[in-house]
């Protein structure tokens, strides 16, 4: 397994969805997510902000892979075109991003949520996202 996945603890953000970065490497990763009440709106389906905010996490990580130790890469998300295609009340989620190109400071990123279960293709977007300074290296800055 990637030691990466392993390599800075939690977010509070990440510790409130429940997600994990089950896959990163350079250009891509995934995200999975168990579902559980907290997830669901009022309709008993996972809220839509959930799956924005996987698609946003996911395409972030895909686009800052750093495999040197005690560096990291970051960016902020400029815009993010979601679409919502499908519905989940429970089951794990699977979230995977891929880098598109773009220039040295700001890239594109393509994403989508799939339920594990079923296949079924839940969200999609495309994002544009600006490296913090010094993180456009792909030795990135230190920690």
């Amino acid at each position: 397994m990637n030691e990466l996945l392993n390599g800075e603890p939690p977010s509070g953000y990440q510790e409130l969805l429940g997600y994990r970065l089950s896959r990163w490497e350079e250009g891509s990763a995934d995200l999975t997510l168990l579902v559980d009440a907290r997830h669901l709106n009022r309709a008993g389906v996972v809220h839509g902000g959930v799956l924005t905010s996987l698609l946003d996490t996911v395409s972030g990580f895909s686009a800052t892979y750093c495999p040197h130790e005690g560096r990291v890469r970051r960016v902020v998300t400029l815009s993010l075109s979601t679409s919502f295609l499908g519905q989940a009340r429970d089951g794990t989620l699977i979230a995977t991003g891929r880098l598109r190109g773009g220039g040295r400071k700001i890239v594109g990123v393509a994403a989508e949520i799939r339920h594990a279960g079923t296949g079924a293709l839940l969200a999609t977007s495309e994002g544009m996202f600006k490296y913090r300074p010094g993180c456009e290296n792909p030795e990135g800055v230190e920690r």
